[in-house]
């Protein structure tokens, strides 16, 4: 390579780091912007490669060889550390997931080929006017939306604005607490939303109206199959860390949790009784996904993890082959067991209102708990309280 002079080699440093400073930051900023921040440390690293590679070719560094070797191994080593957080992530992304995100139109009433459960028979109940607000957990959904389509005139009913609004159970209390709605269809409350009412002055009226059972899940390929009542409060106690230690394979256990205050969590806090809950990290926690439904279950399918959610919305809603559903002390979850009591966590799921002047709310709890109203909890897929 051409000599230069001291003077000239730093000037050329100079102007190659502008420039390199300027490539690189283009191509942090679009690594940024496509979503590929795993990419930014392997980026600074070529980058700082390729420009001590320049300057020293300027100073005259490689004059030997071994020097040469040394400085393409140094440089070797750095660029495949910087690839361990890609390959990570590719790898993460390359692991299924159960996403338990629905499209919820697939359940608006009076839509086209809407997915929910019809009478054969007129209703005794017809709504014209004065329809009672509802909203509700996205997994009682198809359920009330059965209900509103058998007594509600037929009109649009958007899911994010109408009388019949889906959110997630938390958003569903709050609108109840704000008074937009006359009704909501959730399971029972959280510990802190009946704090919330109680700071309100707000009486809660739950009135079961079906039954269901909280389950627990684990991969297809898991040769665990079912788990103890007992084990299920020693895995998220956090003493219970190996699949081994419940019959399963050496691997530990990534146990799933839901946000505070969502449905699953608090069936889960129900199941827990007086143990604490185990911190889970921040992975283990399912995220939130804006729109529609602000928070999902969406656990990772790792082969080790295990996750809850409720039984319909597992097999009937989304429907995922990549998951089984575990016994708890040897009883699976069935309608027939949820049924008979025979399931341990079995539950009542609820309309809960604090008081309206609407007089049709009455009259459509009342129709909801007859036996035609039963019927549609049936066919729905649930198990009727009655």
């Amino acid at each position: 390579m051409r000599k230069y002079s001291t003077l000239t080699a730093i000037m050329y440093a100079i102007f190659i780091l502008i420039g390199m400073s300027f490539f690189t930051a283009i191509a942090l900023l679009f690594s940024a912007l496509s979503g590929y921040v795993e990419y930014v440390p392997v980026i600074i690293i070529i980058a700082i490669t390729l420009y001590s590679w320049f300057v020293l070719l300027l100073f005259h560094f490689f004059q030997t060889k071994r020097r040469k070797i040394v400085f393409i191994s140094i440089a070797i080593t750095a660029i495949l550390i910087g690839m361990i957080s890609p390959i990570q992530h590719a790898y993460k992304n390359n692991i299924p997931t159960m996403n338990t995100e629905v499209y919820v139109y697939e359940y608006t009433p009076f839509s086209k080929n809407a997915r929910i459960a019809t009478l054969d028979e007129p209703s005794t109940l017809r709504l014209s006017d004065d329809l009672p607000r509802m909203d509700g957990a996205t997994a009682l959904y198809p359920l009330y939306s059965a209900f509103v389509q058998a007594t509600y005139p037929e009109q649009e009913y958007t899911p994010f604005d109408s009388e019949v609004m889906v959110n997630t159970t938390p958003d569903a209390y709050s609108n109840l607490f704000a008074g937009k709605v006359d009704m909501i269809f959730v399971a029972a409350p959280s510990n802190s939303q009946l704090k919330i009412a109680q700071q309100k002055g707000v009486e809660l009226n739950m009135i079961p109206i079906g039954r269901e059972a909280f389950v627990f899940f684990v991969n297809q390929k898991n040769t665990v199959n079912g788990l103890k009542f007992a084990d299920i409060q020693d895995i998220y106690s956090g003493k219970v860390t190996n699949w081994n230690e419940v019959g399963g394979a050496n691997d530990s256990i990534r146990a799933f949790q839901r946000p505070a205050d969502s449905g699953s969590q608090t069936a889960l806090e129900k199941v827990m009784g007086e143990t604490p809950i185990m911190k889970a990290p921040h992975e283990n926690i399912s995220s939130g996904m804006g729109g529609i439904i602000n928070e999902v279950s969406q656990y990772r399918n790792y082969k080790n993890a295990l996750g809850y959610t409720f039984r319909f919305y597992s097999t009937e809603m989304i429907q995922n082959d990549q998951i089984k559903l575990l016994e708890i002390d040897g009883v699976a979850p069935t309608k027939e067991t949820i049924r008979s009591d025979a399931y341990p966590l079995t539950s009542e799921f609820y309309i809960v209102t604090t008081g309206t002047k609407n007089e049709n709310v009455q009259k459509f709890i009342n129709w909801i708990l007859s036996e035609q109203g039963q019927l549609l909890v049936e066919k729905s897929g649930y198990v009727a309280i009655n």
